[in-house]
């Protein structure tokens, strides 16, 4: 969904949200999804949003430093996230970017244009758009203090840097086969989250929000990631005894 013209959910109506945060490679993406999929509730990357914009300022030759221009296109840009876990899909005006929004050119610009107040103001509209009210599963920055200050779940998710690398790493290698397995490699995958992590932090503090549970996963499996985060909404009271029985163990695995 996508729709400007749709009505924009005012912060105090969207409650049953989890909202998950963290740096980069600590697990967000896939235990968003996991708990969205446990749950049947919406997976929204909002992410996903500022990437689509990134893009098409490239496409487009628009400079990150151009405020009133990234500004524009934020609000211009027909930008929609596909809620099924298990296919997030991302069109831009109706093309899929889904991998497109995953280049190292978008990756190194997406700090700078999601800095823009402009930009900021058009995606908060649209991620409440797409969060709705009935149960969503969002990972991203300022969910719990902005998009949806009165999320009934806020966590944190962290783990050690060299974790998140090597996690990084094993995700570059499914992706790419040819991808290597050196040290060196790994080196620079941490480099890159390190660098990445600097370029967050001159936007936002690297740091659980206000009523947030911090979750340290570098010990953790991925099942008990997922675990951890529907026990905290089990613990919101956001579960209906339906849900409550069917929900299942996920497959374990690495967080």
């Amino acid at each position: 969904m996508s729709d400007r013209t749709a009505e924009v959910p005012a912060p105090d109506e969207l409650v049953r949200v989890v909202a998950l945060d963290g740096p980069a490679g600590s697990g967000k993406s896939s235990v968003s999804r996991a708990v969205a999929k446990e749950l049947g509730w919406r997976f929204v990357d909002t992410g996903a949003t500022y990437r689509a914009v990134t893009l098409a300022a490239l496409r487009r030759g628009v400079a990150t430093a151009d405020a009133e221009q990234l500004g524009q296109l934020a609000e211009q840009s027909r930008i929609e996230l596909g809620p099924d876990p298990d296919r997030p899909v991302v069109r831009l005006d109706g093309e899929d970017v889904t991998l497109a929004i995953r280049s190292p050119e978008v990756t190194a610009a997406v700090s700078a244009v999601s800095a823009v107040p402009e930009v900021r103001q058009a995606m908060i509209a649209l991620q409440r758009v797409l969060m709705g009210r009935d149960g969503a599963v969002v990972e991203g920055r300022d969910i719990a203090t902005v998009v949806a200050p009165h999320a009934a779940v806020k966590v944190y998710l962290d783990a050690r840097p060299e974790v998140r690398a090597s996690r990084r790493a094993a995700e570059q290698r499914l992706d790419d086969r040819a991808v290597s397995d050196s040290a060196d490699f790994h080196q620079e995958v941490q480099r890159a989250l390190l660098a990445r992590d600097s370029r967050d932090e001159q936007t936002n503090r690297l740091e659980p929000s206000d009523g947030a549970v911090h979750l340290e996963t570098s010990d953790l499996t991925f099942a008990e990631v997922v675990a951890d985060v529907l026990a905290l909404v089990r613990q919101a009271g956001l579960l209906d005894p339906t849900i409550e029985r069917q929900l299942v163990t996920t497959p374990e695995g690495d967080a």
